[in-house]
């Protein structure tokens, strides 16, 4: 194994640096960064042009040139901006906005495009299947700029302008309604009584809802508080034990709903040890207690076999958790909203922060950040989870066709154990690639959409280089973007034998 990493990494190693040499010519030969001073008729340009041609070395031959820059970058210097600045710089300030802007798209892109896949190949050609196939197709060929201002329009302005009164039309009541009904209607299926019994739950169940937030005007002052916590909580036991184990492992099931208890003693502690010490730190270690506490209740309730009880209690300690500090930053909406920063708007449509916001207040801050990753982060999901759903959907519907699979149901396993154990696991192996993949382009930004929203992150540190003809920052950016998707083909490599025991390294 260690000869095989060895190998791949030298392999890579030539790949990228062989890649950024054509790419250093390449661009070098397709601008001219003295363009818009020679036409110029100033006295002083001829000086201009000396001192630019000195400052970006253009009297030396592009291969020549390249390995000038490659010494320094080997030596740990990235060079200059035309502007001046140092690429490292510029970098270190680009790459914490980009990760911010896109790593929550591509997690949540992930999870739900794999999850919806895989229910729309268990329920192949059912009503579900052709609407996830429909609603896939379409989101793939909608351009994000599009998407990006409808987003802005719907979910910003006219949501900042509906938080005035907060009531909501019998109009999108009833719309909703109608869409909560067919969606699970096509979940859950069957035969047509069944289907329509399901869809007139759903839908009154979903006007009931509704209706109780427009009078109770919710949204404008929004909560869960600890009835809903523990109801939400619940059904989070429920779902997650049903995933990993299967209701019928008792021990699973109590253990998630022992968690959840737990989560309801700590309700009251855990807010005022938010208000008294905000922070990451003060997250960060209720959250190591938390899963310390499912661990140990994983360990009472499993007598044998204790890993998937554990995982059990874990993942549910983990979303009861995002909840109530969900519900934390609820309580803060209130306040955030009537600062003068905010005005009563408080979805914003451009930049990634609000400079106005005053500084020392780690829940406004945090909520801040949020909201202004809200819109970017809908629209990135929305035009990448597509390609999950049907990847996910072809590759199951193919594993699902192999012989051992077959022979797991002749030996009487459950389906939920064949799906789960078996087949889930081989599906993930050719989605190893387009996960990681993914995340390794993370760095390398989107540039329509930071435009869009007015980010400055990697993808407009890439447009900039281009557009001003800076080749240093071009390939700064590009050794950051080009060595994270060589390290990620190595990881992906490394994942298919992990996930698929008869892939197996033999080195030579």
């Amino acid at each position: 194994m260690l000869a095989y990493i060895g190998r791949r990494i030298s392999i890579l190693i030539v790949i990228l640096f062989g890649s950024s040499f054509i790419l250093y010519n390449l661009a070098a030969i397709s601008g001219d960064p003295l363009e818009g001073l020679r036409g110029s008729t100033d006295p002083k340009v001829k000086n201009e042009v000396a001192a630019l041609i000195h400052q970006l070395q253009l009297n030396v031959p592009p291969p020549a040139r390249y390995f000038i820059w490659l010494k320094h970058l080997l030596s740990g210097n990235l060079g200059l901006t035309r502007s001046g600045n140092a690429v490292s710089t510029e970098l270190g300030q680009a790459i914490p906005v980009t990760i911010r802007l896109i790593f929550m798209a591509t997690l949540i892109a992930v999870v739900l495009g794999i999850g919806l896949g895989i229910v729309s190949a268990l329920r192949q050609y059912s009503r579900f299947d052709y609407a996830m196939t429909f609603v896939s197709f379409l989101l793939y060929s909608l351009p994000i700029f599009w998407v990006a201002v409808l987003l802005k329009q719907y979910l910003a302005i006219s949501f900042n302008n509906f938080l005035g009164s907060a009531v909501i039309s019998p109009w999108w009541i009833a719309g909703f309604s109608v869409v909560s009904g067919i969606f699970w209607a096509a979940v859950i299926s069957g035969d047509r009584k069944r289907v329509f019994t399901i869809f007139g739950i759903a839908g009154a169940a979903t006007a009931v809802v509704l209706s109780f937030l427009s009078v109770t005007k919710w949204f404008a002052h929004p909560g869960l508080g600890p009835i809903m916590i523990p109801a939400m909580g619940i059904g989070i036991a429920y779902a997650v034990t049903f995933l990993s184990t299967g209701l019928g492992n008792i021990a699973a099931r109590n253990s998630a709903l022992a968690v959840v208890a737990l989560g309801e003693i700590s309700y009251f502690p855990t807010q005022y040890i938010f208000n008294k010490y905000p922070g990451p730190l003060a997250i960060f270690l209720l959250a190591c207690v938390a899963i310390g506490l499912a661990v140990a209740v994983g360990f009472f309730f499993a007598k044998e076999d204790r890993g998937p009880v554990i995982r059990t209690s874990v993942l549910t300690s983990i979303l009861l958790g995002i909840i109530i500090l969900i519900d934390k930053l609820m309580k803060t909406w209130v306040p955030y909203v009537n600062t003068d920063a905010v005005n009563n708007r408080p979805i914003p449509t451009i930049s990634e922060s609000n400079s106005l916001l005053a500084p020392g207040h780690f829940w406004f801050s945090f909520l801040d950040i949020l909201l202004h990753v809200f819109l970017p982060t809908i629209a990135l999901t929305l035009i990448s989870f597509a390609g999950y759903v049907r990847y996910s959907r072809g590759t199951l519907l193919e594993v699902m066709n192999q012989d051992y699979i077959r022979t797991a149901r002749a030996k009487g396993l459950t389906e939920r154990t064949v799906i789960m154990r078996h087949a889930f696991r081989n599906t993930l192996i050719p989605l190893t690639t387009i996960i990681v993949v993914d995340f390794a382009g993370i760095i390398g930004g989107a540039i329509i959409t930071e435009r869009v929203f007015g980010w400055q992150g990697m993808g407009t540190l890439f447009n900039n280089a281009i557009t001003n003809f800076d080749l240093t920052l071009l390939m700064g950016v590009f050794f950051v973007t080009s060595s994270l998707a060589v390290l990620a083909n190595l990881v992906a490599d490394l994942l298919y034998s992990y996930l698929d025991p008869r892939i197996r390294v033999v080195s030579k």
